[in-house]
């Protein structure tokens, strides 16, 4: 297959077997570098979504096409104290499959069209739906979960077991809104310039060792908390098993899938803090282990120990959002970039500075973190990002 490059260089007239050797366009896809964007305001106040799209745009040449998104947060303020599904369906007997499965295990409070508009570039789009709803008082399965629990198992039960239907996002006052496609061409179609929140996340995505599909595109949302990466998790088959034995279904087609799974365990379910949880995924190698005074050995060597499964391996920046705030964390060797800019009670952390300053000229503080020490802003908090912690 022919690539947008070779196509360029056979319009010049230049031989491609002057410029690159025979067979090295026997791939099946651009190579690129997916791109991720985030801002907060710590004080809640909104930001237009055409801030979050216009850093997008300026990275548009670290995706290829397949996979753009968006997750934002104080949407959905009238309905702030409902789940709200987001469904994607192959078809009208895949929304009903849908919408009768909500019926069983929800009270739904409202459900409508997710807005769009066409885009030309955007085709073979889903079903797209969203329900506001809250766990049923009584309860034919999952009778004794808590509603959290009871939301994330009924999220696994729909994406494995109901045909043809995916749960794009789950969570409380937010939203995700992906696809397959360039970042601004999925802000478009959602007509996300129509929106305002106090935390957006955004991807544009290469797909690595995964297909590009709409419920493969970032953000991954699970309940409040979602995900946006840059990079490939090459621990995705043991995290997967780890999972597994924990009760998590990985059924998407993308090895991000593990890492929102892996911190609802950790956070939500064992109790860890986010820096700890940060420190599991990033962990210090055992040589600086073993350098390290008693204490800060122990700790290390026990988060090792009891949570060598959960360890991401391979090249990532992540982005997490939760709403309660917005974390940035790279790998242990820093093999992908994140920067981190801020400007009064505004953080904004980005694959490329470049983005941070077309959509904040006057920012007044632009660092970039180090390898495996997370960047944590908190909504409401006065303290200023932290450039390590």
């Amino acid at each position: 297959m022919h690539t947008e490059r070779s196509e360029k260089a056979a319009a010049c007239g230049t031989p491609l077997t002057s410029v690159w050797p025979s067979g090295h366009f026997d791939w099946q896809k651009d190579i690129s570098g997916c791109g991720v964007f985030g801002v907060i305001s710590r004080s809640r106040a909104l930001i237009p979504g055409t801030v979050p799209v216009e850093a997008m745009r300026l990275m548009r040449d670290r995706g290829n096409g397949l996979g753009g998104g968006f997750a934002a947060y104080g949407i959905y303020p009238e309905f702030a104290h409902l789940y709200a599904f987001h469904l994607m369906c192959d078809d009208e007997d895949a929304l009903e499959r849908g919408a009768r499965t909500l019926a069983e295990h929800f009270d739904i409070h409202h459900s409508e069209p997710v807005p769009t508009r066409k885009v030309a570039r955007v085709g073979d789009a889903p079903l797209l739906r969203r329900f506001f709803v809250k766990p049923k008082e009584v309860r034919t399965r999952w009778a004794f979960a808590s509603d959290d629990d009871y939301v994330v198992n009924a999220v696994m039960f729909i994406n494995a077991r109901v045909p043809g239907v995916f749960v794009a996002s789950s969570g409380k006052n937010m939203g995700a809104f992906k696809g397959v496609g360039y970042p601004e061409d999925m802000a478009e179609f959602y007509r996300l310039d129509e929106y305002k929140a106090y935390i957006w996340t955004a991807h544009n995505r290469f797909p690595t060792n995964t297909p590009g599909w709409w419920g493969g595109a970032h953000p991954f949302c699970l309940l409040d908390t979602g995900i946006v990466h840059n990079g490939e998790i090459s621990s995705y088959g043991i995290n997967r098993r780890y999972l597994a034995e924990h009760g998590y279904e990985c059924v998407l087609q993308t090895d991000t899938e593990v890492v929102a799974y892996l911190l609802d365990l950790l956070i939500r379910r064992h109790g860890l803090s986010r820096e700890i949880a940060a420190q599991v995924f990033a962990p210090p190698l055992w040589e600086e282990i073993d350098a390290m005074p008693r204490e800060r050995r122990e700790h290390f060597t026990a988060l090792r120990t009891v949570y060598g499964s959960a360890m991401l391996g391979g090249p990532f920046a992540i982005l997490v959002s939760d709403g309660r705030g917005l974390m940035g964390l790279n790998d242990r060797m820093k093999l992908r970039p994140l920067v981190v800019g801020e400007h009064g009670d505004t953080v904004y952390m980005s694959s490329e500075e470049s983005a941070i300053r077309r959509v904040c000229p006057d920012v007044t503080r632009v660092w970039t973190p180090r390898a495996g020490e997370p960047v944590m802003v908190d909504l409401d908090s006065p303290r200023p990002a932290a450039e390590t912690l």
